[in-house]
Order: structure tokens, then C-alpha cells, then sequence
């Protein structure tokens, strides 16, 4: 009798055990179907949604639904991506739709193919031309802003090109531009300047030979007129393929309160060294508080062969610091040879870009950059470089609540190993360890022998 009580116990103990278990498995099911919450452990947030996303996601006075058209077995792909989407912001909504389920509706919608996004916001409706972050954000940015915005590349004087595919071009940051909602134009300045009034931005990049006057004229008038411009001049080297001094053009900046000091600044920090860079490559690590840097934290920016620059005070036009050096800097003003010299005396931070509005009433804004190389092919992808530039054209089209920084490209992760740690890692692993658990064996059955 004791033995049945003790075995009846013993069942009631177990089945209670179980009732616990599916409770406790019932209730994470719950809270994880309710709370859909992930901990993203990749070194660059690769399954994070970015700070512009966010920003612009709960920002959004309207409503936002995100409409995946595609067959119920390609759901499973985009779901991860778009369910980040949800997680932001309660306004947003997303819909998965069958193809063929919905064959009559897709058509009216306008679907062409499996995979197509459309991102509605109010009234207005965008597609997105892949399953990535870049695009959906992209499409949404479209939504909200509306209208089209035009950044016009000046040509004619030597500046990078933007159809060049060679370290020194543009054709990446052109590309950049275009993905992030502007449409972009080469306006030739030579023989006769003609900015149009459609440009809501001119990039200057980095001419090589000097504005004649009726440029340089042009110039002035658009942003004197209202317009933006983003204008980039590297120190006027004289050795090499040497670069003009561009004295009209540098003399209408003085005008408006920034002073280019003709010069190649050097960073002694050891930064660049870390990174296999030189001194000629500053890298800038700390921001000021102005809006095109407030959100740059503390990500890295690099200015290779750079002239620093000094903001003064003049009539008509504010302007300020946006980008400095470390207090490890110094400048050579000796562009002539390629044998730097450095006087380390002179040590002190250096101004490498500023930001001016101008205080008449068309409001007038512009960004002077002491290099042109920083968003040139080979340079552009360096950690923040590409962010800077985009928050750059942002602020001078006066759409400073899209600065942030933006979706990050998938991180190349692969491990980089020599001869010798090839042959370590295969002696460790494949000799070693087997040998080990060999030894280890024996070991056990000689003690219970």
C-alpha cells in the first residue's frame, strides 16, 4: 500500500512538473507573440534598424502602410526586415499580399512582379525598388517629401566627374545621391555658366584650373540668389598634376566669411597610423553641435589631402565651424614639393569644413570643404564619410529633420590570415585536438582497467 501511495506521489509530482513547464513555455509564447523584442549582437547593428529610419518613422505626421506583394513563400524573407519597420513606430502597418491570391487587386495596384514594395504615406505612394533598408527608408523619404530635388555637379574646370569609375571619380557618390531621393545633372561652366534655377544644390568638385570670371560670377550670384551650394577645393599642390590657385573663386568665399589658407594639414595624432593611413589623411572624431554633424557622434571621417580654412566675421552671412582636427595637427604651407616638412611646434586644431547662410532675405546656404577627395571612389566608403556628405546636401536643401545616419551596407566580415596562422589554426584543430581527446580517452579506460 505504502508503495502505490509513494508511486501515485511520485505521478502527481511529475504531472505537476509538466503543468508547470507548458505554462511557463505558454507564457513566453505570449509575451514573445506581444512583445516582438531582438538583441542585435553584430559589430555594425547590421539587423538595426538606422537612427534616420527611426527619425523619420516617428516623425511622419501620417500614417505609414507598407505594402509586400509576393507569394506566401517568399514572405518568410522580407518578414524580418519589415517587421523592424513595426517595431519602430505604432503608425506604421504592414501588409503582405498574395500575388495570386489577389490577382485582380495586384493589377489595379500596378505589380508587375513577385518582391514589389509600395510604401503609402497620407495619399501619396512610392515603390521601393528591393527588400533593404536603403530602399524602403528611400521610398518613404519620397513619400513625405514629395516633389523633386536636383543636385547639379559643376564641369568644365577640371573637377571630378561624376560618370568617372577610377579611384579619383565621382561616379560612386553620384550613385549615393541618386539612391537617397535626389536626381543629379552635370552643369558645364565653360564656355558660357549657365546654373539652372531647377538646381536645389551645386556641388563644386575640386577644379584643377581657374574659374574665369563669368564662372565664378555665376557662382556667386546663385547662392548670393538663394540657391545651396556645396563647394570643395583641394590645396592648390604645385607638384604632380598641380592645381590652380583659383584666386577669383577663393575671393568670393572670403567675401562671405570663410578664409582658405592655401595649406596641407597633417595630423600627428598616430589616428591615421592605426588605420595604415598617413598623416595626410586627418580623421575627424569629435563634432560640434551644428546640424550637419549633431548626429555624427562619434563616427570617423577622413580628409585626405586637405587645406584647413578660418571663419571671420562679415556682413550678410553667418557662418560656422563643422569640421576640425584634433589639437595634434599642423599645417606645411610648402605645396611645391612632396618632402613634407613638419614643424611640430606649431601644433593646434584645424578647421577643415564650414557651414554659411546667408543673412540677406533669399537665405542663401553654402558648405566649404578644404578637399574634394573625401567622396571621391575611393574614399567615399570610409565609416562616416558617405553619412557626412548626405547630411551635408540635407541641411543646404533645408531638410535638416533627414539628417542621421543612414542604412549601413552589409560589413564585410571575412578573417584575413597569413601562412603561419593557417598553419597554427590547422595543427590546433586537426593534429591537436583529436590527439587530446585521444589521450584523454586512453587515460579513462587505463583507470578503470
Amino acid at each position: 500500500m505504502a508503495s502505490k501511495v509513494k508511486r501515485a506521489a511520485g505521478f502527481a509530482q511529475a504531472g505537476l512538473y509538466i503543468v508547470i513547464v507548458i505554462a511557463i513555455l505558454v507564457a513566453i509564447n505570449f509575451l514573445a507573440n506581444r512583445y516582438n523584442k531582438s538583441f542585435d549582437a553584430t559589430s555594425n547593428k547590421r539587423f538595426t534598424l538606422s537612427d534616420q529610419t527611426k527619425k523619420v518613422a516617428t516623425e511622419s505626421k501620417d500614417p505609414i502602410t507598407i505594402n509586400y506583394w509576393d507569394v506566401p513563400d517568399g514572405f518568410t524573407s522580407a518578414k524580418d526586415l519589415l517587421d523592424r519597420y513595426k517595431n519602430v513606430s505604432s503608425k506604421i502597418t504592414i501588409n503582405y499580399q498574395d500575388i495570386d491570391k489577389n490577382r485582380v487587386a495586384a493589377i489595379a495596384e500596378g505589380v508587375k512582379q513577385r518582391g514589389t514594395i509600395f510604401v503609402q504615406v497620407g495619399n501619396k505612394k512610392e515603390t521601393a525598388k528591393s527588400v533593404t533598408e536603403e530602399e524602403i527608408t528611400g521610398a518613404m523619404v519620397r513619400a513625405l517629401k514629395g516633389g523633386d530635388r536636383l543636385v547639379c555637379f559643376t564641369a568644365g574646370y577640371g573637377e571630378s566627374e561624376t560618370t568617372e569609375t577610377k579611384p579619383d571619380g565621382y561616379a560612386n557618390v553620384k550613385d549615393l545621391t541618386e539612391k537617397n531621393n535626389y536626381k543629379t545633372q552635370v552643369v558645364t561652366l565653360i564656355p558660357t555658366p549657365n546654373i539652372p534655377k531647377e538646381c536645389t544644390i551645386l556641388v563644386v568638385g575640386g577644379p584643377r584650373h581657374d574659374y574665369l570670371q563669368p564662372a565664378v560670377d555665376a557662382v556667386k550670384g546663385y547662392v548670393e540668389g538663394g540657391g545651396h551650394a556645396l563647394i570643395m577645393l583641394d590645396p592648390p599642390l604645385k607638384f604632380g598634376s598641380a592645381i590652380d590657385d583659383n584666386a577669383a573663386l577663393v575671393g568670393v568665399l572670403q567675401g562671405w566669411g570663410v578664409k582658405l589658407h592655401k595649406d596641407l594639414v597633417l595630423d600627428l595624432s598616430g589616428v591615421g597610423q592605426l588605420l595604415g593611413l598617413g598623416p595626410q589623411f586627418p580623421i575627424v572624431m569629435k563634432y560640434p553641435q551644428q546640424a550637419i554633424v549633431r548626429e555624427m557622434r562619434s563616427v570617423p571621417t577622413g580628409f585626405p589631402i586637405t587645406q584647413s580654412l578660418e571663419t571671420t566675421k562679415v556682413d550678410g552671412t553667418t557662418v560656422e565651424d563643422v569640421l576640425s582636427t584634433t589639437d595634434a595637427a599642423v599645417t606645411t604651407q610648402d605645396l611645391s614639393s612632396k618632402d613634407v616638412k613638419i614643424d611640430e611646434s606649431k601644433k593646434g586644431p584645424r578647421t577643415l569644413a564650414v557651414a554659411g547662410t546667408r543673412t540677406t532675405p533669399d537665405k542663401g546656404r553654402f558648405v566649404v570643404v578644404g578637399t574634394s577627395r573625401w567622396i571621391s571612389n575611393n574614399f567615399l566608403a570610409f565609416d562616416g564619410n558617405r553619412d557626412l556628405y548626405m547630411n551635408m546636401l540635407n541641411w543646404l536643401s533645408s531638410d535638416e529633420d533627414l539628417i542621421a545616419i543612414r542604412p549601413k551596407d552589409p560589413e564585410d566580415r571575412r578573417l584575413n590570415m597569413n601562412q603561419s596562422q593557417v598553419s597554427l589554426l590547422f595543427y590546433s584543430s586537426v593534429v591537436a585536438l583529436p590527439l587530446l581527446m585521444l589521450f584523454a580517452g586512453i587515460s579513462v579506460w587505463w583507470r578503470r582497467r
